[in-house]
């Protein structure tokens, strides 16, 4: 029996290629995307997976930018396209002309759209959020009486402050009716104030086992509640739209326990430190105001008062003296001017004239004071007024001539 002929590798790779690429012209995969490297000059490599296997993938830039989401690793998507064998290292790959989502990628997608919508309408904004008390007494847990979440918090709550009381609202965390049984149960505890803060999640699970806690009904709920929520759904790297209305996202329920837990030793120690603070300052200031004291003698306060007496006291005589130098410079100027003014009044007087040699001359008869020549004529009787007693004279003659 002769041996069959030995084919080359490149021969049997063709074949292969041949067969694949002739039997597969056009496929419809469903699929994970995995390992998604967009390329610089904009081609789309990725694997597609499943729970047992994988396919690599391409998308040709002519193709990938047409898209309308994009890619990343973890997106569930339905890719047709075609069979195609790299001949130079024997592997085979799909050749994606088109690209969906598909199962959780429709999740994702109503996911957004319905974030967007809340988001628009401020339930997720910062300006609504509380503080979480740093000292809670009362904790209500909202989540299912049977998973593995209740019990962590409960653990860690009574490990690390036994003094928080914990008060249980049990409600279904997964599949139809979950979300109103957790909206529900929100309500319950704001209308009753059962706790300081609420505790409300579930441990981790797919994105459709997380839905409920992305529901409206929830969300609107946990938005509208006056005691504050911490939302501590599944495990750190899942999420929800509770976490954005919450007032604080907790990675897991077991981090959210911590949160609200303060241990009883730290809270002991801060309350030593804060005592020793409190009697160190009110002790200095003791002291400070002892100081204080001390310098208030009779003898201290008096010289106290001087030196804030003194000068008030020279402003006053300040102003006394300028007062009295501006009444005395006021008296000399009034001085001066009467003197002046008397000198003018004196110089003024007939009697002063008189005293200097003159006379005042008369008509006897009418006693009109004569002034020149025309007011008398000879033959008139005239009194002449010197500065003492009088005279009386006979005109005889009158001229014009100046003496």
């Amino acid at each position: 029996m002769t041996a069959p002929h030995p084919l080359k590798v490149s021969e049997i790779t063709s074949l292969i290629k041949e067969i694949l690429e002739g039997s597969f012209p056009s496929v419809v995969i469903e699929g994970e995307i995995s390992n998604c490297r967009p390329s610089s000059t904009g081609h789309l490599y990725f694997t597609l997976k499943d729970e047992t296997s994988a396919i690599s993938a391409v998308m040709f830039k002519g193709k990938s930018r047409y898209l309308a989401f994009a890619p990343k690793d973890g997106d569930r998507v339905r890719a047709t396209g075609s069979i195609s064998v790299y001949e130079a290292r024997g592997t085979y790959q799909i050749i994606v002309d088109s690209m969906e989502v598909s199962g959780a990628g429709n999740i994702l997608l109503m996911l957004e759209e319905r974030k967007r919508r809340l988001a628009a309408e401020g339930l997720f904004d910062s300006a609504r959020k509380r503080e979480i008390p740093a000292l809670p007494e009362r904790i209500a847990v909202i989540t299912s009486p049977t998973g593995a979440a209740v019990r962590d918090i409960i653990q860690i709550i009574r490990r690390r402050n036994p003094s928080i009381s914990v008060t249980i609202l049990p409600a279904a965390v997964q599949g139809d009716g979950a979300a109103e049984s957790l909206a529900r149960q929100v309500r319950t505890a704001n209308r009753y104030a059962m706790g300081d803060v609420i505790i409300i999640g579930r441990g981790g699970g797919s994105l459709e086992d997380l839905l409920a806690f992305s529901d409206e009904t929830l969300v609107r709920a946990v938005a509208e509640s006056r005691i504050p929520t911490i939302s501590a759904v599944g495990h750190e790297i899942d999420w929800s739209l509770c976490d954005l209305a919450a007032d604080l996202r907790a990675p897991t329920p077991s981090a959210a326990a911590e949160l609200v837990s303060p241990p009883l030793d730290d809270i002991a120690g801060r309350v030593a430190y804060a005592r020793e603070s409190l009697e160190g300052a009110l002790g200095g200031r003791v002291e400070r105001i002892r100081l204080m004291m001390g310098q208030f003698s009779k003898d201290s306060l008096e010289l106290l008062f001087r030196r804030i007496e003194q000068p008030f006291l020279m402003r006053f005589d300040d102003a006394k003296e300028a007062l009295l130098e501006s009444l005395s410079s006021r008296i000399r100027d009034a001085r001066h001017r009467v003197e002046i003014l008397s000198s003018t009044l004196e110089g003024a007087n007939p009697r002063a004239i008189l005293s200097r040699g003159y006379s005042m001359v008369r008509d006897a008869e009418t006693g009109k004071i004569i002034r020149s020549n025309d007011d008398t004529a000879p033959g008139r009787r005239l009194t002449i007024l010197p500065e003492r007693g009088s005279i009386t004279a006979l005109v005889e003659e009158s001229d014009n001539e100046e003496i």
